[in-house]
């Protein structure tokens, strides 16, 4: 895709200082993540360096961040920590590898199919995650963490009144690191999570025999993997178009997101997906082309490897400031204002409160939206079902009854179909009208079958009239092949 707009002196100085401060936010995340999935923090560092580079050629969403994830991590944790780092990297080049695949398949239409309450809850949920991720960081610490925490924030609302030219978060980390450092505060510091990496990563193979017992293990965790990874990342690039009122190539980014993950496995990471907290920084910040992905990860790795010793005197407390801040800035204050909720059916509120519990309750975005966008489909059967309406007129000699069905005919819909005619009461000749109604599925053709069967029982006959196109084609194909449904 073209850059949404051309390169200009101050499209470039926003692009390239929000690149920046993306990457003093990936830092202590990609550490952070390293843990979970039971890795050193140089393995969470490298991925998030190599998939920031490769998606920003690759990908299809512009201004997106893709990097070493939570999301990721929770999923090959098992693994790594069982079998050990040469597992993992195996399991990360084969998500990638299933990645491509199913982005080739268009696994990115089936976007289409998720509910505007299950994207609400989706946006809240993350809200809730990125701010719960902050709260270990403000327990059991020194106390001057609080008031450092407390300046960062207020800076980074107050600041961007006097000027937007320069990124508040970037004056709000700057600013307490060079306090902290000069007033010699003993607060926990990015270098407490781990060393920093003092190199480039190597490229080479994964340390696993080549086997299909290995392949037999790591093949559902890259399933896995794969299916987490796209859906985050997806989820994440429309919240991406809807924000900044463009259109992203969902099957290139589905791809792209397959080749970077191919790259981070060969140079030693532990693979990642679009990540929403930092995307959501460098959306904020204004940025908005390939440039500002590429180089928070070209910051990353130059951060870590000339100015490490700097890097790691920057407080947590000011990192916490910043992703609290996003964590606000992410919520759909609007989705639980009283004035929405009462106006709101209660089926979409109960969809976005469903998916707000399951990933909270799980820690796992994927799960959240699928369960959300069953209990939305659920709900949507369910309205559409009581659509279907029976109506019978009797001709006026008595001999033939004309039932107008109405409505869509669907096994929710349909079940009930059958216990809406007169059987024993009903004239020698019943019509049954489906002019206004669509036949949908077998459930419906077996339910019509039944109808047939029953008046037939009594020496009656039954007359199917009206029937479109569809209906008469799916009809004609499963009337009386359906033995046993009734």
């Amino acid at each position: 895709m073209k850059p949404s707009r051309p390169i200009t002196a101050k499209l470039l100085r926003v692009e390239v200082l929000s690149g920046l401060v993306v990457a003093l936010a990936l830092i202590p995340e990609a550490i952070s993540f390293s843990i979970i999935a039971g890795v050193d923090p140089s393995i969470g560092l490298f991925a998030s360096f190599t998939m920031a580079v490769t998606i920003a050629i690759v990908g299809g969403r512009p201004a997106m961040i893709s990097a070493a994830t939570g999301a990721i991590a929770l999923v090959v944790a098992p693994l790594s920590i069982q079998h050990g780092l040469g597992y993992l990297i195996a399991a990360v080049i084969l998500g990638g590898v299933f990645q491509i695949i199913l982005g080739s398949l268009g696994v990115a239409r089936l976007m289409r199919f998720v509910p505007r309450s299950v994207m609400v809850g989706f946006v809240n949920a993350l809200a809730i995650l990125i701010f719960m991720a902050q709260v270990p960081e403000l327990r059991d610490v020194p106390w001057p963490v609080y008031p450092l925490a407390a300046a960062g924030l207020a800076l980074m609302v107050l600041f961007p009144r006097i000027t937007k030219a320069v990124p508040a978060p970037l004056v709000s980390i700057v600013a307490l690191t060079v306090i902290t450092v000069a007033a010699g505060i003993a607060v926990p510091t990015v270098g407490d999570k781990g060393e920093l990496p003092s190199s480039l990563p190597g490229l080479g193979l994964p340390d696993v025999p080549f086997t299909l017992d290995t392949l037999t293990l790591i093949a559902p965790y890259a399933l896995a993997f794969a299916l987490v990874g796209l859906m985050e990342s997806l989820m994440t690039a429309k919240l991406v178009d809807d924000i900044t009122d463009t259109r992203s190539n969902k099957t290139r980014e589905s791809i792209g997101q397959g080749i970077a993950n191919i790259v981070t496995g060969f140079f030693g990471g532990m693979g990642g997906c679009a990540m929403i907290g930092q995307t959501m920084i460098n959306v904020k910040n204004g940025a908005r082309t390939r440039l500002s992905t590429f180089l928070a990860g070209t910051f990353l790795m130059v951060l870590c490897i000339v100015f490490g010793p700097v890097v790691s005197d920057i407080p947590m407390a000011a990192l916490v400031a910043v992703m609290i801040l996003v964590s606000v800035g992410t919520f759909d204050w609007h989705s639980i204002r009283p004035a929405t909720l009462k106006r709101m059916p209660i089926g979409e509120t109960l969809v976005m409160l469903v998916t707000v519990a399951v990933v909270v309750a799980t820690h796992n975005l994927a799960i959240g939206v699928v369960v959300g966008t069953i209990t939305a489909m659920v709900i949507f059967a369910r309205r559409v079902a009581h659509l279907v309406n029976v109506s019978s007129v009797t001709d006026p000699d008595g001999g033939r009854v004309v039932y107008a069905v109405t409505g869509e005919l669907f096994f929710a819909s349909s079940n009930d179909l059958v216990h809406r005619f007169d059987y024993s009461g009903d004239p020698e000749h019943v019509t049954v009208d489906l002019t206004d109604a669509h036949i949908w599925d077998a459930s419906t053709v077996a339910a019509l079958d039944a109808v047939t069967t029953k008046y037939e029982q009594r020496g009656k006959t039954v007359e199917i009239i009206g029937l479109n196109e569809p209906s008469a084609k799916m009809h004609g194909d499963l009337s009386g092949e359906l033995a046993g449904s009734h």
